[in-house]
């Protein structure tokens, strides 16, 4: 069997690192995650560090090319065979042609987990994660659904024209959610 690569797209709080985890805990695939790198990083004392935490605190996205690096070497870093999880790497538009570009390069088939949340959904549960988890980055909802628009939009539109989304309806209890991804995946 080919190795699956999956990656998971959707709007801020739609669920992506909830559902990537509970896919890790059914398949023991390894996930990675853009937002726990770029959380790292800003906190690092450094010049880069302060300036992807002013990024994060204002809700805006990472630059594609510094995305894409970090995407790059975790793929060339796992192995031929690995099945793996990508989180949050697809959020524009040159990083989801990069990705299909380079996939298909190794030959590597993939597929992008769209959950569908509405605007009022992603309200609800940032409110509530700040709460809990204290994320600067859910101060900024507006700017991150305005980010999502601009940005993430055009890169679903990218992976659906490929034939490489699967949609599913974020706005179910995750363990629904989850059922949906495994239906979907063939799991």
């Amino acid at each position: 069997m080919e190795p699956r690569t999956v990656f998971f797209i959707g709007k801020p709080g739609c669920g992506k690192g909830t559902q990537a985890k509970l896919l890790s805990e059914k398949t023991g695939w390894d996930i990675v995650s853009a937002g726990k790198q770029f959380r790292k990083i800003s906190r690092e004392d450094n010049p880069i560090g302060r300036k992807i935490k002013s990024e994060i605190d204002a809700g805006i996205l990472a630059p594609h090319w510094f995305a894409m690096h970090l995407y790059l070497q975790a793929l060339f870093e796992i192995g031929t065979e690995t099945n793996v999880i990508f989180d949050g790497f697809n959020r524009k538009i040159e990083e989801a042609q990069l990705i299909t570009d380079s996939l298909a390069w190794l030959e590597r088939p993939f597929v992008s987990i769209y959950l569908r949340v509405s605007d009022e959904v992603v309200r609800e549960r940032l409110a509530g994660r700040k709460e809990i988890e204290g994320r600067s980055d859910d101060n900024a909802v507006d700017e991150r659904l305005s980010e999502y628009r601009e940005f993430t939009d055009p890169a679903i539109a990218l992976f659906r024209t490929a034939g490489a989304l699967i949609e599913i309806d974020g706005e179910l209890p995750p363990e629904e959610i989850a059922k949906a991804i495994h239906m979907a995946l063939s799991l």
